[in-house]
């Protein structure tokens, strides 16, 4: 199950993800992230409370930074956890996304 909470700031939003991004789960989080890549606003996600991750929700994640660029906005991954940092440091993909330690 996915836990999804958004806060705006002046900057941009920030999306708190809780739980776990599958197959499952994906969706619901491309379905927050599109609107907002879309509009060009810098998007933060919080990866910190996300106890698990499979390729769907890597494939989230890349299909927003990808939309994210053609918009010119900025994608952001804060404080991803341990499993999270894993799964993104075996697809090399922690050396594509922009990640922030703390959040």
């Amino acid at each position: 199950m996915l836990d999804l909470n958004t806060q705006q700031t002046p900057a941009g939003a920030t999306v708190l993800a809780k739980g776990e991004i599958d197959l499952e789960s994906a969706p619901e989080l491309l379905q927050k992230l599109t609107p907002m890549m879309k509009s060009g606003a810098a998007v933060r996600v919080d990866l910190s409370g996300v106890s698990y991750m499979d390729s769907t929700g890597v494939a989230v994640l890349v299909q927003a930074l990808k939309l994210g660029q053609k918009k010119g906005a900025g994608f952001t991954l804060v404080s991803p956890s341990e499993r999270v940092q894993a799964v993104l440091s075996l697809a090399r993909l922690d050396q594509v996304f922009e990640i922030e330690a703390g959040g």
